[in-house]
């Protein structure tokens, strides 16, 4: 459990910077309750850097019982080949 006042989920934030040194860093992605939080860990990582673009990645769900659905009715399909 996370402590109390912490969001349980984190989201993925996917970031485009400019180095103290001007080089561009594309597609950096950071794991984060707010879109403040994953900015302090990406200025922890590059100090001095420039947050050129800051994107927020969704995902989506993924329905675990139709996936297990799936795998089961092709493992039943499995008919050893004719010899």
């Amino acid at each position: 459990m996370p402590p109390e006042g912490e969001p349980r989920f984190l989201t993925k934030f996917a970031f485009r910077i400019r180095t103290r040194t001007g080089t561009p860093v594309e597609n950096l992605l950071v794991q984060a309750a707010d879109r403040a939080q994953a900015e302090r860990r990406i200025t922890q990582m590059y100090p001095y850097c420039e947050i050129v673009e800051c994107r927020e990645l969704t995902a989506t769900p993924r329905d675990e019982a139709a996936s297990l659905d799936s795998i089961l009715s092709i493992i039943a399909r499995d008919d050893p080949a004719p010899r």
